[in-house]
């Protein structure tokens, strides 16, 4: 097997250099991040005009689901019934870690541009959810703000359901699930380096095993396995590790971003390639150099303002 990997931007790089890096994650390390301090979605929100509501849905099993809803603060000219776009998001953490305000930068940049209302789901985390019940807990939470679509001012067909890393994986199985189960309707999916395959055998997941890194071949490993346990292969669900869906037909426009440089690299590079296979639209960006969530981790890198801005292009497009 070779070694040899794409080489990082040379910014990227630079600023990797100062930041202590794993290869892998263990039961004992994962509960010391776990004990780090969440994101303060206060200092995010304090220079906007944003209306902030916590509320929770019921899961499939009874189970609370915190949502964080967050919506452009209403002025006069909002009386006229105008509704809003909707970015229903969902977090990254590799399935084992983080909650509903981590990345939350991301949408709301979309706020700002769009004045769109951002939904932040917090669904359960593995070990101690396993299986289907994340992907079940963000489809949920998208039922309920389907429903609750005229109290919330959000035009229901332009809702858009969007993911960075663990959270793009959820998306995609949401993708799934919305359209297997007849909605709700999706206006398209946003899936950030997206988290789509617990095989973990690809090229570019063989090229970051056994090195320091943001997120390695056996950091994946612990992930999934985390989630899956020893589940056979045939017994997981496209909806838990989408990759694994056979017919990618009938799923709303994607977009598809990821760095040459990480694991995923491949099996997103694949979803994408079987969407317009299957006669879908999807459009997908390689940055060059990028290391898995690049952009979250040095959002002033200028690979990642452009990453984000060729993102929110896409989305000016599609909303209008």
């Amino acid at each position: 097997m070779t070694t040899a990997r794409p080489a990082l931007d040379p910014e990227l790089r630079d600023l990797l250099a100062d930041m202590p890096l794993m290869s892998e994650l263990t039961p004992d390390i994962l509960a010391q991040l776990r004990q780090l301090p969440s994101t303060p979605i206060e200092s995010l929100l304090a220079h906007r005009q944003v209306e902030r509501r916590e509320i929770t849905v019921p899961a499939t099993d009874g189970t609370p689901i915190p949502l964080s809803i967050l919506s452009p603060v209403r002025t006069d000219a909002d009386n006229d019934g105008t509704a809003l776009p909707c970015i229903y998001w969902m977090h990254g953490g590799g399935m084992v870690m983080g909650d509903r305000h981590s990345q939350i930068d991301i949408p709301l940049e979309w706020l700002d541009r769009f004045g769109a209302v951002v939904v932040s789901v917090d669904y359960r985390l593995a070990p101690e959810a396993t299986g289907s019940v994340p992907v079940d807990d963000c489809y949920r939470g998208l039922l309920w703000v389907a429903r609750h679509a005229a109290e919330l001012r959000i035009d229901p067909a332009r809702i858009v359901v969007a993911g960075v890393s663990a959270g793009g994986g959820l998306a995609a199985g949401v993708g799934l699930l919305a359209r297997d189960r007849g909605g709700p309707a999706i206006a398209a999916q946003m899936l950030i380096c997206p988290m789509l395959d617990h095989r973990n055998t690809s090229t570019s997941s063989r090229q970051y095993a056994r090195t320091p890194g943001v997120w390695t071949t056996e950091m994946n490993a612990f992930g999934w396995h985390s989630l899956l346990g020893d589940l056979p292969d045939a017994e997981v669900s496209p909806y838990m590790s989408p990759s694994r869906a056979q017919d990618l037909s009938g799923l709303p426009t994607t977009y598809i971003d990821t760095g040459s440089a990480e694991v995923f690299r491949d099996e997103d590079t694949d979803y994408a390639t079987r969407i317009w296979a299957a006669g879908g639209q999807a459009e997908l960006h390689v940055w060059a150099g990028g290391f898995h969530g690049f952009d979250a981790l040095y959002p002033q890198a200028h690979i990642s303002t452009t990453a984000r801005r060729t993102r929110t292009d896409w989305l000016t497009r599609l909303l209008g």
